[in-house]
């Protein structure tokens, strides 16, 4: 191959990898993928997958009233060759007569793993695999682990700290400033779940959504880890659960407070207790069994802590602010930032109007 035609390949693959992030975590238990057809090195059409996960990705780009004779399409993960919800997505692919599928890396699901080049193949469509495939890799990595039964899902961590590391201001709610609270809540868009703390819900009267102008329809489904039934009932959190679902992770049996849940249209999950506490394992293999994939933790230092010591994190979020609370702060994560002691090549880091970004790798 050409290294010409290998930069407009990558080119093509980045555009369908741009697609498929539009949607990454609002796809629920299906991947978030991209596909780009192209034609005479020119994009014709592109699709993702839709929001709850159907219609997929191929279907959406190729669905349309266009000459697709002949044409390339770029995907970020193998088509699906196996009958669901959706016909196969190769059966498309071979009605508008397609001539070339790329795609970045096999689907691991047992349905489809690998059936999509012979499929095609038989079809007389060239099938190359394996472009931006480390990528492909690292973007796929929480739906690759829901694949696995043996793996925990995919959790990251995020939280905001003051230039002296305490997360918690005695006299303030914010610790950060507006860009950065932005920002959380695009972050927030990117995962299928937000899991919080009866504390943290409690003290901050958090809505756990996403407040961004015509991204509401992102927001993440909602777990609070309440093990004796303690948050109270005025919260904003219970005024929202009609319209965003939200789950309480309790070993509680008390019956009036379970109804008042679910008056709230709450799902209650039970777990057993062991030295007291509900297990951080043991509630993200629950949420991985109601097919949650992407977790996102905001639930300040004391929990963010124990999941980095129990080794459940992928990513770290940190916001800095660059203000220093002294006396007024509370809840340090000093420890915790300097015993990650993270070379440069695992930490991104990004000015937000003054606030600090860090994005550290954990594995």
């Amino acid at each position: 191959m050409k290294t010409s035609q290998r930069i407009l390949d990558k080119k093509f693959m980045q555009l369908a990898f741009n697609k498929a992030f539009e949607h990454l975590g609002s796809t629920k238990e299906n991947p978030s993928v991209g596909c780009v057809v192209v034609k005479n090195n020119t994009v014709i059409s592109s699709g993702k997958t839709s929001l709850n996960g159907r219609p997929h990705a191929e279907t959406n780009a190729l669905n349309k009233k266009k000459n697709f004779n002949g044409s390339t399409i770029y995907v970020t993960l193998e088509p699906c060759a196996h009958h669901g919800l959706t016909p196969p997505c190769i059966h498309i692919i071979k009605k508008k007569n397609v001539k070339k599928v790329y795609y970045s890396i096999p689907d691991p699901d047992k349905r489809t793993f690998n059936k999509a080049k012979q499929l095609l193949s038989q079809s007389n469509i060239k099938v190359n695999i394996g472009i931006m495939k480390i990528d492909s890799l690292n973007f796929y990595k929480s739906y690759i682990l829901l694949k696995d039964k043996q793996k925990l899902p995919y959790t990251d961590v995020k939280i905001a700290i003051s230039k002296d590391y305490f997360s918690v201001n005695k006299k303030a709610k914010w610790i950060t400033n507006n860009y950065s609270r932005l920002q959380g809540h695009l972050l927030r868009s990117r995962y299928d779940c937000i899991l919080s703390t009866y504390k943290t819900v409690n003290k901050d009267n958090s809505i756990l959504n996403c407040r961004i102008n015509g991204m509401h329809h992102f927001s993440p489904k909602r777990v609070i880890i309440d093990k004796d039934f303690k948050l109270k009932k005025n919260l904003k959190l219970f005024k929202t659960s009609k319209t965003i679902p939200t789950y309480i992770i309790t070993a509680s049996h008390d019956k009036k407070k379970e109804n008042f849940l679910k008056s709230k249209n709450v799902k209650i999950i039970k777990l057993k207790t062991e030295n007291n506490s509900l297990p951080y394992k043991k509630i993200l293999r629950e949420l991985k069994i109601r097919g949650f994939s992407r977790i996102l933790c905001e639930s300040g230092a004391d929990t963010s802590s124990e999941l980095l010591k129990l080794k459940l994190v992928n990513n770290l979020y940190v916001f800095m602010s660059q203000t220093k609370l002294g006396k007024n702060g509370k809840n340090s994560f000093k420890k915790q930032i300097k015993d990650l002691k993270m070379s440069k090549k695992h930490k991104i880091k990004i000015n937000l109007f003054g606030d600090e970004f860090y994005k550290i790798r954990i594995k």
